[in-house]
């Protein structure tokens, strides 16, 4: 008696299976178009004048820091001579915040986004190593350590509230999603004093005012839309201040500028 193998008899059938599999598809198609994630309203809060949301998010950030003259120039003598170069360092935080939307047409709208910022910035420092003992360096503090310690990493963290004001345009809705961009400006400010941070080796204002750009898209569920969204915020103002930064950076830094990338998970 021959044995019958089930691959056998779908391969005899190979044309139908593939037919009635394509002609499923094409009937479940349009139930599936309707929503990515199940049935949705038909609005939301896309047609109130005005909405409401909140926010988590994960920034890397750091400084941009420009050199003095005299620290790029070769013949100068003063106190950073000892220092080679000052680089910085991303690092890591998060934020949580609010979101209020005005309404201004269907595919524009503003946004005012307050917010609470916790980060860290970091700064590396290479010093020359002592002329008298090529195998050591000598420190800010006096402290003479080996040249693998030659890179001395200064941090400083604040705690910032944000206060962005953006435009937002964003497409037209397809099925359950839409892109979207925005951009504006912010204005921040650090919860501590400046005496506070009058402590930290590198000495920032407290306040400064940032341009902000960004993209993301809207995904609709059934009671809420969630929006992933990356954006990018560059600070406008000087915020170094040298007269108490330590006498060793003074002046070798001309400017400090704050800089991060924002990843946002918005829920409305």
């Amino acid at each position: 008696m021959q044995t019958t193998y089930i691959w056998n008899k779908l391969d005899l059938r190979r044309n139908k299976v593939i037919l009635l599999g394509l002609i499923f598809f094409l009937g479940a198609s349009p139930t599936f178009g309707q929503g990515m994630f199940g049935l949705t309203s038909t609005s939301g809060s896309d047609d109130q004048p005005l909405s409401y949301g909140f926010f988590l998010a994960a920034h890397t950030s750091t400084l941009r820091i420009k050199y003095s003259d005299a620290f790029l120039n070769p013949n100068s003598v003063n106190a950073f001579t000892d220092v080679r170069s000052i680089q910085t360092k991303f690092s890591p935080g998060f934020s949580l915040g609010f979101i209020g939307i005005l309404r201004l047409h269907d595919q524009v709208s503003l946004m005012f986004t307050p917010k609470v910022g916790f980060y860290e910035y970091k700064t590396e420092v290479i010093y020359f190593r002592d002329p008298l003992d090529p195998g050591l360096i000598q420190t800010p503090d006096g402290e003479m350590v080996s040249s693998t310690g030659e890179v001395v990493e200064y941090s400083s963290e604040a705690t910032m509230v944000e206060l962005p004001l953006l435009l937002k345009y964003r497409s037209v809705r397809f099925n359950n999603t839409r892109m979207y961009w925005l951009g504006g400006a912010s204005y921040q400010f650090r919860t501590k004093g400046q005496d506070e941070a009058n402590v930290d080796d590198i000495v920032m204002t407290g306040q400064d005012v940032s341009l902000e750009a960004g993209m993301g898209f809207e995904i609709y569920f059934k009671y809420f839309k969630f929006a992933p969204e990356i954006r990018f915020s560059h600070g406008l103002m000087n915020a170094y201040q040298a007269e108490n930064t330590l006498p060793e950076l003074q002046g070798a830094i001309e400017s400090i500028k704050r800089k991060s990338i924002t990843i946002y998970l918005n829920f409305q």
